[in-house]
């Protein structure tokens, strides 16, 4: 049927006539907020970069999990800054580790409460790359050791679950990394804690403001031979199929915003819950724009957290979710 007999404007004419045939439901189950866990005390560091967003020591982690608690969040997603760094990362992998200290104090405070281990290196290292550094013996180059890097990786993801990690989430893209853990984890009698993997993760310029936020920027070259060129697509499917065969139990795109077309095509291709990652620079270039007035924020934000989820994110891991839980209550 055509014009006039087909009216599409009669299904938005109310509130609530759009709300009845709304196809995609944005909650706050969806999300998940990441928190930035440094050493020391009585430490609360607003992260320049992120306004909003801080760096907290654990003495003052309680406090905010109070709010997240409160806003009806059910994860937050875990990083640490340590006081000491080494070129292996030991401080990843200790069990007073600083991301093991919050696992287990948040898991005192809030037993509901699901906590996400990010499993990376680059925090922990003092060179800043995400895996163990080999000099090739033919040119004295430096570069990433995959099979090395797998060894602390999986000391780290079982020292993580041990500490009480709900969800182990390996974002070092190293060939192998979920099969590794995975292998690590039951060896250790973790069998039923599920890897959240960063399957598809881009070398994006998107990530800038997290490095400062995570003292995690490389002190040599970049991380271009590990995680994926932004041209491409096909690739996502030979990476996210890997993750899949080795047993990840979630699947993920990193960044969201730009790599939307990823997202759909992981949804339609895998039966696994699908996660988007809202990173840093999409957060960051929001709140700029809403300083200066140019922007409503609510609004902007809502509609792009939606648009990741009809896009075929069924998580979202976004620094907007205390801010997005509130807006959804209708506060």
């Amino acid at each position: 049927m055509a014009f006039p007999i087909t009216r599409h404007r009669r299904l938005r004419r109310t509130a609530a006539m759009r709300s009845l045939v709304r196809e995609t439901q944005l909650s706050v189950d969806d999300l998940i907020y990441p928190l930035f866990i440094t050493h020391g005390t009585n430490t609360k560091t607003e992260i320049a970069s992120m306004p909003g967003v801080y760096q907290l020591s654990i003495d003052m982690l309680k406090a905010e999990i109070d709010a997240i608690v409160a806003s009806g969040l059910k994860a937050v997603l875990l990083f640490g800054l340590p006081a000491t760094k080494d070129a292996i990362g030991t401080s990843a992998f200790e069990d007073d580790g600083i991301v093991q200290q919050a696992t287990r104090a948040i898991k005192e405070w809030a037993p509901n409460l699901l906590v996400v281990a990010d499993t990376c290196l680059c925090e922990f290292t003092d060179h800043g790359h995400c895996g163990m550094i080999h000099h090739d013996p033919r040119t004295g180059n430096a570069e990433i050791d995959n099979d090395s890097s797998l060894e602390i990786l999986v000391r780290t993801a079982v020292s993580q679950a041990r500490a009480g990690a709900d969800i182990i989430a390996p974002s070092n893209m190293m060939d192998g990394f979920v099969g590794a853990i995975r292998e690590g984890l039951d060896a250790a009698g973790f069998e039923m804690v599920p890897i959240m993997s960063y399957s598809v993760k881009y070398a994006s310029a998107y990530y800038g403001p997290f490095r400062e936020a995570a003292d995690s920027a490389p002190q040599f070259g970049d991380r271009k031979s590990y995680q994926m060129d932004p041209a491409n697509a096909r690739e996502a499917l030979r990476e996210a199929e890997s993750d899949v065969l080795e047993g990840a139990d979630m699947l993920m795109v990193k960044p969201a915003l730009a790599y939307m077309d990823l997202i759909r095509t992981l949804k339609d291709q895998y039966d696994l819950p699908l996660v988007a990652y809202n990173v840093s620079a999409e957060y960051s270039m929001v709140k700029a724009a809403a300083a200066n007035g140019w922007i409503d924020e609510r609004s902007i934000v809502l509609e792009t957290l939606t648009g990741m989820k009809r896009a075929g994110a069924d998580i979202i891991i976004t620094y907007h979710a205390l801010d997005a839980a509130r807006w959804l209550r209708g506060e």
